[in-house]
């Protein structure tokens, strides 16, 4: 379907999509609270005006901000007036942002004449995706060898310039352009919602993905280092005419709803404007190994080297913990805030080190941050973690001892070691959903492999007997049970059977 729309002012897409998109969350107020039974500090405290107070200073709310960024993508219908917006897109269309320079006479004038950079992201929305996003990638990268998750359409983008894509960075482009002159660039996502979804049982809601745009001006040593603006919205990607059809069954669901029904729900508008948000904290990962790949038919996968010594360790998984420090800067501390999926309320801890955080009390927090986000905010802050359901001890085999074993016919004892002295490294697996799924991700997590490629988990029963892993028996594993870790090669080439003996 060609499009049909022209290039819009920056005051013209202000009008038609922030301002409408502000008088619609105002509709509904009063039926939401009751007529007369709300006081003006309540309604302040709803979410929607928490969102304007996000993407503004406090001390300036007529602020415009030196660029926007505008998807050519309908949102969704059916995403309520406090919800961020939600845009559907297919794999591997096209789809034009518009680089739009909304500065005011004499703002910003040392980038006048010159260019900006501009760095696009796909990342995860979700904050427990966000901690694994590197193996999440590598997985992905393994499964798609040659693909990238992002691209730019070259051909049909008007005005970047020196468009790179980094080789390793699968889910990042980036490219030079001048504000003074028409920008638009055609973006492609390759990777759909449902291929980062847990459980695969079909018919599973996709993950949402984020949209993010970070632009730079140039240092005095000509490099784009300076920040200047950064803006994201959400997105989900479907199969191939999938966006088109999720779009039209939402539409179809809000028609059948009531007037007063429909009036808790933002109307669906043709683009999608970009918020501003914090910008994407920069994190370098080293992978020294190779994608995950097995060489031998029996106990390809390595925990460690030889008998597990804690010499030969490899590099531990991201740690699921971020607690914040009464020695974090300011800056730190909106990183922190951004990566805790707490970017609504960067602006209003601008100039907050860490210790100025830890001193705010409980109250203090939800005063500010209103109820459900000040209680998160706070657990948050005093690094309260959350008991897992289930834990267990793993430790992987070693093949030379087991060779040994069988040829002196002695049994394994690999509680604390064996009887020539061995040490043996454990290593925990934490458990919430006590499923065979979560199991299986967490041993894959555990590898540095994808969960496809472990086929099946057995558990050694009677006699040697291989009994086939389920829900229930997880349910009924003892709370640190250790484990021995056993592979072997499944039917097909490229997976591995998991035996616990």
């Amino acid at each position: 379907m060609a499009w049909a729309l022209k290039l819009p002012l920056a005051d013209e897409v202000i009008e038609s999509g922030l301002v409408q998109d502000f008088d619609a969350s105002l509709s509904g107020i009063g039926q939401e609270l009751g007529a007369g039974a709300y006081s003006m500090s309540d309604v302040l405290a709803l979410p929607i005006f928490k969102q304007e107070e996000s993407s503004l200073p406090p001390d300036n709310e007529n602020k415009i901000l030196p660029f926007q960024y505008v998807l050519c993508a309908a949102t969704s219908p059916a995403v309520k007036l406090h919800d961020e917006t939600l845009t559907y897109l297919n794999q591997g269309q096209s789809y034009e942002i518009r680089m739009l320079d909304n500065r005011k006479l004499g703002e910003l004038p040392e980038i006048n004449g010159k260019l900006v950079k501009s760095i696009f992201r796909v990342v995860f929305h979700d904050r427990r995706l966000q901690y694994t996003e590197h193996q999440q990638l590598e997985g992905w990268r393994w499964n798609r060898p040659g693909d990238r998750i992002l691209d730019i359409d070259i051909p049909m983008s008007v005005g970047i310039i020196d468009p790179r894509a980094n080789p390793t960075q699968l889910n990042t482009v980036e490219f030079l352009w001048d504000p003074a002159k028409r920008t638009s660039v055609f973006i492609q996502v390759h990777c759909i919602s449902t291929e980062f979804t847990m459980r695969k049982h079909g018919g599973e809601k996709g993950v949402p993905f984020r949209v993010q745009i970070d632009t730079f001006k140039e240092n005095e040593n000509g490099e784009y280092t300076e920040h200047l603006h950064s803006a994201s919205c959400q997105i989900k990607v479907f199969k191939p005419k999938g966006a088109d059809r999720k779009q039209k069954t939402d539409r179809e669901k809000m028609e059948k709803r009531t007037p007063h029904e429909k009036e808790k729900y933002q109307p669906s508008y043709e683009t999608t404007i970009l918020t501003e948000c914090s910008p994407w904290p920069e994190i370098t990962y080293v992978n020294n190994s190779p994608s995950p790949g097995f060489n031998s038919s029996h106990s390809s996968f390595s925990l460690g080297e030889g008998n597990g010594s804690p010499n030969h360790q490899p590099e531990p998984p991201p740690p699921v913990t971020d607690n914040l420090l009464p020695t974090t800067t300011p800056q730190e501390a909106q990183q922190w805030l951004h990566r805790n999926r707490f970017s609504t309320f960067t602006r209003l801890f601008t100039n907050f080190s860490g210790a100025d955080l830890l001193k705010l009390t409980r109250d203090d927090v939800i005063q500010i941050c209103g109820p459900a986000d000040g209680i998160r905010l706070f657990n948050a802050l005093k690094g309260r973690m959350v008991r897992p359901r289930l834990t267990i001890y793993v430790c992987q085999e070693s093949v030379q001892l087991r060779e040994q074993q069988q040829q002196q016919q002695q049994p394994q004892k690999h509680e604390d070691g064996d009887a020539n002295g061995t040490f043996f490294v454990y290593h925990a697996i934490y458990l919430e959903e006590l499923t065979a799924v979560e199991l299986t991700e967490k041993i894959a997590q555990l590898f540095s492999i994808s969960p496809r490629q472990i086929s099946q988990i057995y558990k050694q029963g009677p006699t040697g007997i291989h009994v086939l892993i389920s829900d229930e028996m997880i349910q009924n594993f003892q709370e640190e049970a250790c484990f021995i870790l056993d592979t072997m090669k499944a039917e097909t080439n490229d997976s591995y059977h998991i035996i616990l003996k």
